[in-house]
């Protein structure tokens, strides 16, 4: 008797991985003039010069992170074979959830000796980090080009911003060139910083739009040539992935992800070619993921809240208001040993966060004299999603 994978014998992959969010195309495609701005900010590094600052903006899935591999990539590349050029060092950190001294202590650890002890994670302050940090740069000399991935999430970025472009100039460092290359989902970022770091960075700012379903269309393309084998995937559905992604965020992340959850699909349904109706599946179930990953991205007690309204959703007591909220949202944090929040302004604080990032549904009610102004809250998605993310993450922490 076979087991459950003995009559798997067919797949119409020919190469899956082309579909999987960590793969780096050799071409990248519909980004020309992003490119184009990039290697004209970066051709003083190819005569030795002091390298300008760059920095990506775009919300997520608009190619940011893979077209600054591909340009550090092409560049080392071209380095290697000019003799005006220094040696070319790059380095990347990504500054989601990391304070100042984590990113700066993370790249002192990448730049050490390999028989060098790591910088210790206490007993030393941000400064102390700095100053090794100039050592090493200068210990290796060279160009170095550093790239703050999600660097709009980095708690006290003005000093960073600061500290590294003025290195050279304030005696820091006398043996290397630095050039920072930041990239943010925020297309605002650049508006937080202080007007000292604005002075001082003296940046080039490329800025990324959403794909058109044309441009999105024919990247869908190029992955699944590579992706299928040959007659596995119908252009009409490579043309509903793209229209759909089109009409949501123009994000060819979430392209890429319908064609293979689609393809997944078909497998699944024992079809051999990928069609529209299994794309319009994949829309359901990579929506329900993306759900899943925003909530798991909140904070524990905002996790909480909408375990509490969920809760009250499925009791049929939605909409309702922040107190009785907070009276639900208590008895949850407890069951999970948690000390609630105290106040019913922090938890309406998190509340209005949770309307603005579109999980909630807001009801303003105005009843006059008598009856006041107040506000009732409801979920804006299925509650078994919450409910569901929330038992995967207490799984996954047991």
């Amino acid at each position: 008797m076979g087991g459950p994978f003995s009559d798997l014998t067919e797949t119409i992959f020919a190469d899956k991985s082309v579909l999987n969010e960590s793969y780096q195309p050799e071409e990248i495609l519909e980004r020309d003039e992003e490119i184009d701005s990039f290697s004209h900010a970066l051709q003083d590094v190819l005569f030795g010069r002091e390298p300008e600052n760059v920095f990506l903006y775009g919300k997520a899935g608009l190619g940011k992170t893979a077209v600054t591999k591909y340009m550090m990539d092409e560049l080392q590349s071209e380095v290697a074979v000019r003799e005006e050029a220094n040696d070319l060092h790059v380095h990347q950190v990504n500054c989601n959830g990391k304070t100042l001294f984590m990113v700066v202590r993370r790249l002192v650890n990448d730049l050490l000796p390999d028989d060098a002890s790591e910088f210790p994670k206490r007993g030393l302050g941000t400064g102390d980090a700095f100053d090794e940090l100039y050592a090493q740069l200068d210990r290796l000399g060279g160009t170095h080009l550093i790239v703050f991935d999600e660097i709009d999430h980095l708690d006290d970025v003005n000093t960073l911003l600061y500290e590294l472009p003025r290195a050279r100039s304030n005696g820091h460092l006398t043996d290397s060139l630095v050039g920072i290359i930041g990239i943010s989902n925020n297309y605002t970022f650049r508006q937080s910083l202080s007007a000292k770091v604005k002075d001082t960075l003296m940046e080039t700012e490329i800025s990324f739009s959403p794909y058109d379903a044309g441009e999105l269309r024919r990247i869908l393309h190029d992955r699944a040539d590579r992706a299928f084998i040959d007659g596995a995937c119908d252009d009409s559905a490579i043309a509903k992935a793209a229209a759909l992604s089109a009409q949501d965020m123009g994000n060819a992340r979430q392209a890429i992800d319908l064609l293979r959850v689609g393809a997944e699909v078909a497998e699944r349904d024992g079809d051999n070619v990928v069609s529209d109706d299994h794309i319009e599946e994949a829309r359901t179930l990579v929506q329900r993921g993306r759900l899943r990953n925003k909530i798991r991205d909140q904070t524990e007690h905002a996790q909480y809240i909408l375990e509490t309204i969920a809760k009250l959703d499925k009791r049929g007591d939605v909409p309702a208001r922040s107190k009785t909220i907070q009276d639900g949202y208590e008895r949850v944090a407890e069951a999970y040993g948690a000390s609630p929040l105290t106040t019913l302004k922090s938890i309406q604080d998190h509340l209005s966060d949770l309307h603005m990032l579109g999980f909630l549904l807001r009801h303003e009610r105005n009843y006059g004299l008598k009856g006041g102004q107040y506000y009732e809250y409801e979920l804006d998605l299925d509650p078994d999603i919450v409910l569901e993310t929330r038992e995967e993450i207490i799984d996954a922490a047991d």
